[in-house]
């Protein structure tokens, strides 16, 4: 094992936990500007990422891909979250009617 590797497949996890943080960040800040640079920053994190086998991780580095994907499906919940507020504050404004809706007094 190269303890070059692993020092540099940490620092590239460590970076991904600071893009999810910000990403968290603009979130929750509905910062759309910076939402979409966190995003591309992670497509090419996940890029150089992607070559490198979980089986060759030392325990550290284990340990910052478990907090990189729970911190991810979080981020994921709340982009989910604010989604849905939107799209009923849109439906809301716009009047729109819900297709899947059940009609009042229809049985």
């Amino acid at each position: 094992m190269n303890p070059a590797f692993h020092t540099d497949t940490a620092g590239r996890l460590r970076q991904m936990l600071a893009l999810l943080e910000g990403e968290r960040q603009a979130l929750a800040g509905l910062d759309l500007e910076r939402i979409l640079t966190c995003a591309q920053g992670k497509l090419d994190m996940c890029e150089l990422l992607s070559a490198t086998d979980t089986a060759d991780l030392d325990e550290e580095s284990l340990g910052l891909l478990d907090a990189v994907r729970r911190v991810n499906e979080t981020n994921r919940r709340l982009r989910n979250l604010i989604a849905t507020n939107m799209a009923a504050r849109f439906a809301a404004l716009t009047g729109s009617v819900k297709l899947y809706s059940r009609a009042v007094g229809a049985s």
